[in-house]
């Protein structure tokens, strides 16, 4: 008869468990798969799989028991750890919906809004449309196999029963300015052009107050508006690859972050 201790169950089961629950904290907290488009069920199978593949490639896990104080704090742990790579690259994605928003109150577009289905939430067309492309162009480039390549190299940089340090909690902090210093810059050019063509409206009045500006000039800084953005989108990859270069590699830093 084969008896088994509680130490090797306890070891058996923190080799997979606790890789699991990385795993699916990030899954669950990530763009696009972490949204509300893809069933919970099917990010928990995914995260099964994706557990089940990267267990065997990973050194011996800590033993701990099945019920205890330091196993409940590793699970934490891993919680923890997958959220913040999750959460990063969240900052990423919201970068081009900030700069959408931006451009969208400033050309005078801020009223037209949609519901966001992935995030349940009402958001400017112009917003949603940036969102929309980021996803497109982060799956074609194959992102999402990026941020699996830095996950498995997450246990090896940052393994299990470590602990987090503060150097992690600075860098999800001092990139929270980022995103909105990127997102300006990412339209600044068209939010310039709108402004001149606003002070353009400006001195229209100044000249001719008897002109109904609103009636004017509301409709063509619109229409001028969308004509930026066009124009905008010519060069809409070489600033996607920049920003997103940068992400991924601050990723990486933050999982392997000492």
């Amino acid at each position: 008869m084969l008896a088994l201790s509680d130490a090797q169950i306890g070891g058996w089961v923190a080799q997979f468990l606790l890789p699991l629950f990385r795993v699916a904290a990030l899954l669950m907290s990530m763009p696009i798969i972490g949204t509300q488009l893809v069933p919970m069920r099917v990010r928990l199978y995914l995260a099964l799989a994706i557990a089940i593949v990267l267990v065997p490639t990973l050194g011996p896990m800590p033993e701990v028991e099945l019920i205890s104080v330091r196993a409940l704090y590793l699970i934490a742990e891993q919680v923890l750890i997958g959220v913040m790579m999750g959460f990063s690259l969240q900052l990423f994605f919201h970068l081009f919906i900030v700069s959408g928003q931006l451009l969208a109150m400033q050309m005078g577009l801020g009223f037209a809004s949609m519901m966001d289905p992935a995030n349940g939430i009402s958001v400017p067309v112009l917003g949603q449309f940036f969102n929309m492309l980021v996803v497109l162009l982060f799956l074609a480039m194959n992102g999402h196999l990026v941020t699996l390549e830095i996950l498995a190299e997450s246990f090896v940089t940052l393994p299990v029963g470590e602990g987090l340090s503060v150097n992690h909690f600075w860098a999800i902090a001092g990139r929270l300015g980022w995103v909105l210093g990127a997102g300006l810059l990412l339209v600044l050019p068209a939010i310039t052009a709108l402004l001149v063509i606003n002070l353009a409206f400006g001195l229209m009045t100044r000249a001719a107050p008897q002109l109904n500006i609103f009636a004017i000039g509301f409709p063509l800084t619109l229409v001028l508006g969308l004509a930026i953005v066009w124009i905008g989108m010519a060069d809409i990859m070489a600033q996607y690859q920049v920003f997103v270069t940068d992400a991924l590699l601050w990723l990486r830093e933050l999982a392997g972050a000492g």
